[in-house]
């Protein structure tokens, strides 16, 4: 019986290697392509990598340049998208998914920010939700530490410093561990799709004869906010609400 379960594991094992060597052949290939200028063949290549059930950011963002370079904006955009949901912070994808939306139809003009929210939204996209976490957890850990000195030294010096320090990292790892939570939610309840229709009518419900309110154009991002059947209730970046047809939208 022993014998059976390690030759079970060594097999997993050998199995998972050999699964990861697919995939990292896969993405030699696609970027290999890429360099060479095949644009589609390394598109090709990425998609059976996504398809595999990968996904990081510099994958997606090496998506999003093969795709404009292959002059399909609005899947350029698309993972673009995906890439900085992944990487907040990388000036590398913002800089390229800006280029990409200069490139579309659509110029919609978002609700005015205000400064303290504008502030409050650079600062909590400095760092992913895995980052924060590990500060909080960081934190957790040196006030722990510092709890064991408050504890254990004889010192009343030693145990008042530790007694405020601890409370300073405790503090650290609260505030931390709250921006982590939700930066999650965010990322996990938060839905955006991008058109993929050329031209398309939104809708003031979600029927094909209800009232025409706006037109929106490929490449524009929108908001999930509710589906109705294969009707998507959407808002666009001023505010504007009205519905499409889930036919006509990729989620990020």
């Amino acid at each position: 019986m022993k014998k059976l379960v390690i030759n079970i594991l060594l097999i997993l094992i050998f199995a998972g290697s050999v699964y990861s060597t697919g995939i990292d052949s896969l993405y030699y290939k696609a970027n290999a392509a890429y360099n060479n200028q095949y644009y589609e063949d390394a598109v090709k290549n990425y998609l059976k990598i996504v398809d595999a059930g990968y996904e990081s950011a510099d994958l997606y963002y090496n998506m999003g340049n093969a795709y404009f370079k292959s002059d399909d904006i609005p899947s350029a955009i698309l993972y673009y998208e995906k890439a900085l949901k992944l990487r907040s912070n990388d000036e590398d994808i913002q800089y390229n998914l800006d280029v990409a939306n200069t490139k579309i139809v659509d110029k919609i003009e978002p609700v005015p920010v205000l400064f303290y929210k504008k502030w409050w939204r650079s600062f909590y996209n400095m760092f992913t939700a895995n980052i924060w976490a590990m500060i909080s957890v960081g934190g957790l850990i040196l006030f722990i530490v510092l709890l064991a000195f408050y504890l254990l030294s004889r010192s009343i010096r030693v145990r008042k410093l530790s007694f405020f320090t601890g409370l300073v990292f405790l503090g650290i790892t609260l505030f931390t561990f709250t921006v982590s939570l939700q930066k999650y939610r965010h990322l996990t309840n938060k839905r955006e799709a991008i058109v993929f229709t050329p031209t398309i009518t939104v809708k003031s419900s979600p029927n094909q004869n209800s009232v025409d309110l706006f037109v929106i154009h490929e490449g524009s991002k929108v908001e999930l906010r509710d589906h109705v059947g294969s009707w998507y209730e959407i808002r666009i970046a001023n505010g504007s609400v009205g519905w499409l047809p889930e036919s006509a939208l990729k989620q990020i």
